[in-house]
C-alpha cells in the first residue's frame, strides 16, 4: 500500500511572504492543510450558515423595531453579520480553530417571542440582559467555571433543552399569519386553541412548497440546503408575484445607529424592570449559550480530530472566549446571543483544519453587508422552511436521552413539551429543572442529584409561586 504524499502549503493565493507567514501562524504543514484547502472549507462553511442573515433579521424584527419609524431590518442584518464576522475572526486567528460562529437560533426566537414578547419586556432591556450574558460568559471562561456547571446539569436535561428549543422554532415558523410574515400552517382556532391553516392561501402553500423543496435539497446531502431552500422558495415567490422582487441585488450598508450601543441603555432601564423575571432570563440565555456551545465544540472537536485520547481538548477555552466575546460584541452591536455552529462541521468535511477557514468564513459575512438589499426582499414564507429543518435537527438530540429511566425521561418530556406549549423556553427549562430532583427523590436516589439542582429548582419554583 503507497502512502499518499504530504500536503503541502500552497503559497498562490498571496505574495510570497505573506502567504509563508499566514502558513506559518496557522500551522499549515503541522495540520497538513494549504490554503486551497482552508478556502474551499471557508466558502463551504459560510454557504451553510448563510440562511442565519436572513433568518435571524427576520425573527428579532418581530421584537426589535422603532415605534416612531417601524422595521429595522436592515440594521438587524448588519448587526448579525458583522457580530458573526468579528465572533469568527477570533474563533479563527485567536482560537485557530476551523469553526464559525453566528446568532444562535432558538435564542433568537427565545429573545424576540419569550422575552419582549411574552414578558414584555423592553428590547434595550433584552439586549443588556444578553450583554450580561456574555461579560459572565467571559469571567466563566476566564476561571473555568464552565467545567463546574456542565458537571452539575444532568444530561438529560441538556438534550431536552436542545429538543425542547428545535419544536419551539419549529412551531414558530409554522405558525403566524402569512399576511405578517408567517407561514399559516397552525393557526389559532376557538374551538381546539390551534388547527391548520388555509392552504389555499399562495403564501401558505408557497411555505409547504419551500418544505419540499428544502427537504429536497437537504435529502440530496446538497451543501447550504437551507440557504438554497430559502433563495428558491423566494425567487418562486417573486416570478409567481406572490412577493414582491427585490429593487436591487447589491447596495451600500446603511450603519446601524438605531441599534449599536442600545443594549447599555436597556442595562439602565433594568431598574423599572422585575428583578426575578431579569434573572430568569439572564440565567436561560447563559445556559442554553453554555451547553449549547459545549456540545457543538465536542462535536465539532471531534469531527476535526482536536480531541486527544484522554478527552481532553487543547485550547477548547479559547474556543469558549470566541463565543463570550462575540456574544458582548453582538448584543453592544444589537443581536442576540452569538454562539457556535454546528454548520461549521460542513468546512471540516472539506479539510478545514485551520484557524484560517473561519477567518475566511468571517471575510465573507462581511462581503454579506453589501447585500443586504436581496436578503430584504426575502418573504417570511421562503424562511420558515429553513426554521423547521433546524427544529427538526435541533430535535434530534432526543436520542440520547434514556427513556427508559423515569427519572431522566419524565424530566425531559416536560422539558420538551412545555416550551412550545408555553410559547417559552424559560417555562420549560424552569419545570424540568424541578422536576428532576424531585423524580430522583421519589426514586430513592436523592444522593445522586447535585446540591445546586436543589437550588435552582428551588429558585424556579419560588418564581412560579410569586409570579
Amino acid at each position: 500500500m503507497t502512502e499518499e504524499p504530504e500536503q503541502k502549503p500552497d503559497p498562490s493565493p498571496a505574495s510570497g511572504g505573506v502567504a509563508v507567514k499566514i502558513a506559518d501562524y496557522f500551522d499549515f504543514t503541522g495540520l497538513q492543510t494549504n490554503f486551497r484547502t482552508e478556502i474551499l472549507a471557508g466558502v463551504t462553511t459560510f454557504v451553510t450558515m448563510a440562511y442565519i442573515l436572513a433568518v435571524n433579521p427576520g425573527i428579532l424584527s418581530a421584537a426589535i423595531y422603532l415605534e416612531e419609524s417601524g422595521d429595522l431590518f436592515g440594521e438587524l442584518v448588519i448587526a448579525t453579520a458583522l457580530s458573526a464576522a468579528i465572533a469568527t475572526f477570533i474563533m479563527g486567528l485567536y482560537g485557530k480553530f476551523p469553526f464559525a460562529l453566528a446568532p444562535g437560533m432558538g435564542l433568537n426566537a427565545y429573545f424576540a417571542y419569550s422575552v419582549v414578547i411574552g414578558l414584555g419586556i423592553s428590547w434595550r432591556v433584552a439586549l443588556g440582559a444578553v450583554l450580561i450574558e456574555g461579560i459572565i460568559f467571559i469571567i466563566l471562561s476566564l476561571f473555568n467555571v464552565r467545567t463546574l456547571i456542565v458537571a452539575m446539569i444532568p444530561d438529560c436535561i441538556r438534550h431536552a433543552t436542545a429538543a425542547g428549543i428545535g419544536l419551539f422554532i419549529a412551531y414558530i415558523a409554522l405558525s403566524g399569519n402569512p399576511e405578517t410574515g408567517g407561514a399559516g400552517l397552525i393557526v389559532a382556532n376557538p374551538a381546539t386553541l390551534t388547527g391548520l391553516g388555509d392552504l389555499s392561501n399562495p403564501k401558505t402553500l408557497m411555505a409547504v412548497v419551500g418544505i419540499f423543496l428544502t427537504s429536497a435539497f437537504l435529502a440530496r446531502r446538497i451543501k447550504g440546503a437551507l440557504l438554497w431552500g430559502i433563495l428558491a422558495t423566494a425567487i418562486l415567490g417573486w416570478i409567481l408575484g406572490i412577493a414582491p422582487p427585490p429593487q436591487g441585488l447589491v447596495g451600500l450598508p446603511q450603519l446601524p445607529v438605531d441599534l449599536v450601543g442600545q443594549a447599555f441603555v436597556g442595562i439602565g432601564e433594568m431598574t423599572r424592570s422585575n428583578g426575578f423575571e431579569l434573572f430568569t432570563v439572564i440565567f436561560v440565555f447563559l445556559f442554553v449559550d453554555l451547553f449549547d456551545t459545549v456540545g457543538t465544540l465536542t462535536g465539532l472537536g471531534v469531527k476535526a480530530g482536536y480531541i486527544e485520547e484522554n478527552g481532553e481538548f487543547p485550547r477548547v477555552d479559547r474556543a469558549f472566549m470566541a463565543d463570550a466575546v462575540g456574544t458582548t460584541a453582538g448584543a453592544i452591536l444589537g443581536t442576540s446571543t452569538v454562539t457556535s455552529y454546528i454548520e461549521s462541521a460542513a468546512g471540516v468535511s472539506e479539510g478545514g483544519r485551520s484557524g484560517f477557514t473561519a477567518v475566511v468564513t468571517g471575510i465573507l459575512f462581511v462581503l454579506a453587508l453589501f447585500f443586504i438589499p436581496l436578503l430584504q426582499a426575502i418573504p417570511g414564507f421562503a424562511t420558515a422552511p429553513a426554521l423547521l429543518i433546524v427544529g427538526v435537527l435541533m430535535a434530534g438530540s432526543v436520542t440520547h436521552i434514556r427513556w427508559q429511566d423515569p427519572a431522566e425521561s419524565i424530566p425531559a418530556f416536560l422539558t420538551i413539551v412545555i416550551m412550545p406549549l408555553s410559547y417559552s423556553i424559560a417555562e420549560g427549562l424552569a419545570v424540568g429543572l424541578i422536576a428532576y430532583p424531585v423524580i430522583k427523590s421519589f426514586q430513592g436516589k436523592f444522593h445522586e442529584t447535585k446540591i445546586g439542582m436543589w437550588i435552582l429548582a428551588v429558585l424556579f419554583i419560588l418564581k412560579f409561586a410569586l409570579a
